[in-house]
């Protein structure tokens, strides 16, 4: 628990210092959070949106981006669905779904951080868009009703948390039923190097917390999640382990070797069943089932 509530508070102390740079002008990275000129240009967040993306959002809403893929370009998103971004920090994947779903859609972004939710009402407000949402909150306590949500997209973010089961209990409770889960993340294929799943600096750049592709799926399963998949978007290399071990206190040339190729971005989709049933009926089987005892004796 003392684990879960200190990584929270570095995550949140961290991101805070990425968005007080952006606001002064400053670049900001994956990496960033951590130590700002810990490497150039950053192999996990780099080169994720085309020219086109880029100039359809404010530039402090591209600076801020610390993701790790690009989920709105994979997402599929239809006009008048609502989608919510978990960790939407500057607000870009917000600002670009809003474009997607139109005027008759919907889309919110959720932060934990003040400095971040001030940056991306910022980017709103100089995006001109009226059908953006941002709200404070924790991905673990989604604040919208059940059964809300058409889409759930994600940038590099819920690798950051310490109670990931709980952020996908989450996401399915909000999803409609027939939802997509969409989100970008880092996944590890293989065995990772014990030095880095122990230091609580890594997990802020979305790498000591990533989970196994395999855990990742059981996840998604144990959520109640159906037709899950991994698509793998870019494979990190020993130079690009290289830029991101780069400044933590461990033997780069050591652990570079041994994550060559084992840290990889993935689009991770997923859906909600058409008949899930709502998490009251999930909680009490009986309710859903006019034959179960409790019920018939009405």
């Amino acid at each position: 628990m003392d684990t879960q509530v200190n990584v929270k508070e570095i995550v949140r102390e961290k991101y805070a210092e990425a968005a007080s740079r952006v606001a002064q002008g400053r670049a900001s990275s994956c990496c960033g959070p951590v130590q700002p000129d810990c490497c150039g240009k950053d192999p996990i967040t780099s080169d994720l949106y085309d020219g086109a993306q880029a100039g359809a959002v404010p530039e402090k809403a591209l600076q801020a981006s610390l993701g790790c893929g690009n989920p709105t370009a994979l997402a599929e998103l239809k006009p008048g669905e609502t989608v919510l971004d978990l960790g939407s920090g500057g607000g870009i994947d917000v600002l670009l779904s809003a474009r997607r779903v139109g005027p008759t859609g919907k889309a919110f972004g959720l932060d934990m951080t003040d400095e971040m939710l001030a940056l991306a009402e910022e980017n709103k407000r100089r995006s001109g868009l009226a059908n953006v949402h941002f709200l404070k909150g924790e991905i673990e306590n989604i604040p919208l009703p059940d059964n809300s949500v058409d889409v759930i997209i994600s940038n590099c973010v819920i690798n950051l948390s310490g109670d990931k089961d709980r952020v996908l209990r989450e996401a399915f409770r909000v999803l409609k039923p027939g939802g997509r889960f969409a989100v970008s993340d880092v996944v590890v294929r293989g065995e990772v190097p014990a030095a880095i799943r122990r230091s609580v600096e890594l997990w802020v750049g979305c790498v000591a917390g990533a989970l196994s592709d395999t855990d990742y799926l059981a996840k998604l399963a144990a959520a109640g999640f159906e037709n899950a998949e991994i698509e793998v978007t870019r494979v990190y290399r020993m130079e690009d382990a290289r830029g991101f071990l780069a400044g933590q206190g461990i033997d780069v040339d050591a652990l570079a070797q041994e994550v060559d190729g084992r840290f990889v971005s993935g689009f991770i989709r997923a859906t909600k069943p058409t008949a899930a049933p709502s998490p009251r009926e999930a909680a009490a089987p009986e309710a859903a089932n006019c034959c179960a005892p409790s019920c018939c004796a009405r």
